[in-house]
């Protein structure tokens, strides 16, 4: 009887769950969003990171503060002469020094050794950089989750980690134009591809950089070393990309997480030095008209050069519509100016005063993107920018940079939820004209209707919190049943 109400207690208690994202607030903040899901859920989350991310995260919910919930792990990210000072996020760097944080990332791997030797993880929930994880989680038999911020189309895109890590190279996939065609193991009509320009910026990962390792060796041995996949998506809006994972390309067991979908802010969110800024944007975005305003934001790393940051100002001056605007530094650039016009085309906000706001600092998005006023948003699209986006209810114009970004575009075209900035095949520029087209018929357009019928749909798939919760739910359920020491 004794040995029963222990078994039973064992099986009741709370899970420990290290979770180690990568360096990158587009993975940190679903690293966190997950975090604070589960631990609203009863389970103790050790958050690893460096201080000055640490510092950077959202705050915490009062109700998740206790460090028995969720409770952040700082560990110095080791110094390379490489790195500018205080340097611990990609956002702190041009794209071309990444790969030196990379390096410094994968000095993390002896202080996490140890604080998983000691601290008696049931999980390890890791991200695609943490190659050297799964050896560490093997030798101490702790179990591991490798956790994708990536729907399940972009996994499929690049195909097995077998096939990734493999000395016979796919000679189908050699040069970057294999690549501009939807791939030969997907076995339903899709436009799943790259366009040449942007393959060539995807190509540079694909090589042994100055950490090492590749970006694609680092992906592959993620998703080898676990033992079950989550997805940020859902069956309700990609089935049949989860189901091609699960069954042929990764053979592992796949759990979508649900969305993570922000809850819709409330006022005391606001930190006291931002409640100012707020109520300036506020005031601007009530004068508007309802579904009237452009909201462009191409989130944190994707900055355009100037001369896209320059057809983009024209265009969205030839669209006659009113604008949002957070605009970032160009890369490359070295001025640190909060002043717009160092940036825009000469008289750009004299000729738009009254109906464009350019806004260089702190910009809630959620709140932004919930008002009314919004019609229309201009994404990079960024998974976590497009649920947000769908989340509440904006119909989507996008404008893919970098990354997995493109991969998204195309998937949110195929289900007509967006319409893409139509570009130059080979070097990917974008004219005015082409920006106003796409902004107009997405916004006021007769013949934008469909994209804004269908976001109307999918809000209801994509703001669903409780929907979402469910997914989470079922996650947890299944690490509980499947912890070290259950079977």
């Amino acid at each position: 009887m004794a040995d029963q109400n222990q078994d039973q207690d064992y099986e009741e208690r709370q899970l420990h769950i290290v979770m180690v994202p990568w360096l990158a607030f587009g993975h940190l903040i679903p690293f966190l969003e997950l975090s604070k899901c589960l631990a609203q859920k009863g389970h103790r989350i050790s958050f690893i990171s460096t201080p000055r991310n640490l510092q950077r995260l959202p705050k915490i919910p009062p109700n998740l503060s206790n460090p028995h919930l969720l409770n952040f792990i700082s560990f110095p990210l080791p110094q390379d002469n490489n790195l500018p000072a205080q340097a611990e996020a990609t956002i702190d760097l041009p794209v071309d020094q990444v790969p030196y944080l990379k390096k410094a990332y994968d000095g993390l791997e002896g202080p996490v050794s140890s604080f998983l030797e000691t601290s008696t993880p049931d999980w390890i929930i890791y991200d695609f950089a943490s190659h050297w994880l799964p050896s560490i989680a093997s030798r101490l038999g702790v179990p591991c989750v490798f956790f994708s911020i990536f729907n399940a189309s972009v996994n499929c895109f690049f195909g097995t980690p077998w096939d990734l890590l493999a000395n016979d190279v796919d000679l189908s996939r050699m040069k970057p134009e294999h690549f501009t065609v939807p791939p030969k193991w997907i076995p339903f009509p899709s436009n799943l591809a790259f366009r040449k320009y942007e393959i060539l910026k995807v190509f540079s990962g694909v090589e042994v950089n100055v950490s090492g390792v590749s970006d694609t060796y680092r992906y592959a041995t993620a998703i080898q070393g676990c033992e079950v996949v989550a997805i940020r998506s859902c069956l309700e809006f990609e089935s049949e990309w989860l189901g091609l994972l699960e069954e042929k390309l990764f053979q592992k067991h796949i759990i979508p997480v649900g969305l993570l979908p922000p809850l819709a802010p409330v006022q005391d969110e606001i930190e006291e030095d931002k409640y100012e800024e707020w109520v300036g944007i506020s005031e601007w975005l009530d004068k508007q008209e309802k579904g009237s305003v452009v909201y462009i934001a191409l989130g944190t790393e994707a900055a355009l050069s100037r001369e896209e940051t320059t057809e983009l100002a024209l265009g969205l001056e030839l669209s006659e519509l009113p604008f949002f605007w957070v605009l970032r530094k160009p890369a490359g650039s070295s001025t640190d100016h909060q002043d717009p016009s160092v940036l825009l085309p000469d008289g750009f906000q004299e000729r738009t005063k009254g109906r464009g706001f350019v806004c260089m600092s702190w910009a809630p998005q959620l709140r932004i993107l919930g008002h009314p006023s919004v019609g229309g948003f201009l994404t990079h699209c960024g998974w976590s920018s497009i649920i947000e986006g769908l989340a509440l209810g904006c119909p989507l114009i996008l404008l893919p940079v970098i990354h997995d970004q493109a991969l998204n575009s195309r998937i949110l075209e195929w289900k007509k939820i967006g319409l893409e900035i139509e570009r130059d095949e080979e070097d990917g520029l974008f004219t005015k004209e082409s920006v106003a087209k796409s902004l107009r018929t997405v916004v006021v357009e007769e013949e934008g209707e469909m994209f804004r019928a269908k976001v109307r749909e999918l809000r209801g798939v994509f703001g669903d919190k409780e929907r979402h919760d469910r997914y989470v739910g079922d996650f947890a359920r299944y690490l509980k049943e499947n912890r070290r020491g259950m079977n």
